[in-house]
């Protein structure tokens, strides 16, 4: 069993902290990402998890094991970083099994294990060269199957994909996913990149100032966040938000009425007692969820900054006022959006809303 719990975990350093009182349950053979902006403290609760970092609170066990004050290299991880730190001067075989061979590990079972997660990664014809004469790529598969080798419970990445280009990220993202498949081994994944986060993960945990602001599947947060932050931080591009206020309160219902455009107003279903007439809000809605002039439950009129045309679709950069920008994605010909003025729908069922401070009203 590999299952990873974490019990209250805190880290400080003086009279700073930086985790603060992360409660978290992984079970066997998932794969979860660690994200957030950059500051928020994933990579501190990896390297935690790993020992490279003291507890300075809280209780870590990795299969029943309280692992607070054991060694890194026994507590059944294997850890891939941002960078890929190969001996230059071994080969591709030679990197894969130096871990094996310093622990004194007989040589038949390296060239076993080597062999192995070779073929899982494909390496076999790279097997003898040196690092100098691969790419960015294959570095990375390089040390990645340095990890498999060790025959870990747990996996730590913390953003191995952050050197590489665009095309190379996206091919690197299925290798991972397909190890996942192949290996069946807990996963623990830091990243910024959402996008990573949601082609990767079974569980997301989202981070911000230490503290775990919400937890679940990749879909799950995507259509249902608990608050402004992972709304606006799950989904590429982020989530709109309009700024708005209660015009009435019924049951089961809040109407409101847009800041900007008071006569555009919504109805939506929301059961939640903390809310009056008056009060300001915001209304969320992703790109994808705007629909088309007089196709919604209320019209909002925009200014067009600039379209991006992608072939298949297109996103209208606009601003409803100089503070209140947003994106629109449009299935639509390029010349039917080049227009300064845009008029497009907005519907009550796709909306979500949030009050002041940010939290999800339901």
């Amino acid at each position: 069993m590999a299952d990873v719990r974490l019990t209250e975990i805190r880290k400080s350093f003086g009279a700073l902290e930086i985790i603060k009182g992360v409660d978290l349950s992984i079970k066997t053979g998932e794969f979860v990402v660690f994200v957030g902006p950059s500051g928020c403290g994933k990579s501190t609760l990896l390297r935690m998890i790993a020992g490279l970092e003291d507890i300075s609170s809280g209780e870590l066990t990795i299969g029943g094991t309280v692992m607070n004050d054991v060694d890194p290299s026994k507590r059944g991880i294997a850890m891939v970083f941002q960078s890929y730190a190969l001996y230059p001067h071994m080969t591709v075989r030679e990197n894969m099994g130096f871990a094996l061979r310093f622990a004194g590990m007989a040589k038949d079972e390296i060239a076993r294990r080597v062999t192995d997660a070779a073929d899982i990664l494909e390496l076999g014809p790279l097997m003898d060269r040196k690092p100098k004469a691969l790419s960015g790529g294959q570095r990375q598969r390089v040390a990645i199957g340095r990890a498999i080798v060790r025959n870990p419970d747990v996996f730590l990445f913390d953003e191995p994909l952050s050197n590489l280009d665009a095309e190379l990220r996206v091919h690197m993202r299925v290798e991972i996913a397909k190890l996942h498949k192949t290996l069946k081994t807990t996963i623990i994944y830091v990243t910024h990149d959402q996008v990573e986060a949601m082609t990767l993960a079974d569980k997301i945990v989202v981070l911000r100032a230490g503290v775990v602001e919400q937890v679940g599947a990749p879909l799950d947060l995507y259509d249902n966040p608990n608050n402004t932050f992972v709304a606006g931080f799950i989904g590429s591009p982020r989530m709109n938000f309009l700024k708005a206020r209660v015009a009435s309160v019924a049951s089961g219902v809040i109407t409101v009425s847009l800041e900007n455009q008071p006569d555009a107003q919504l109805r939506i279903p929301a059961t939640s007692s903390a809310v009056k007439t008056g009060d300001e809000v915001s209304i969320g809605i992703r790109p994808e969820h705007f629909r088309a002039a007089g196709a919604g439950d209320t019209d909002l009129v925009v200014e067009v900054d600039v379209a991006e045309h992608l072939g298949n679709t297109s996103y209208v950069y606009a601003h409803v006022s100089a503070d209140e920008r947003i994106i629109i994605e449009r299935a639509e010909s390029r010349s039917a959006i080049s227009r300064e003025k845009l008029t497009v729908g907005l519907s009550a069922a796709s909306s979500f809303l949030f009050d002041s401070a940010g939290n999800r009203i339901r």
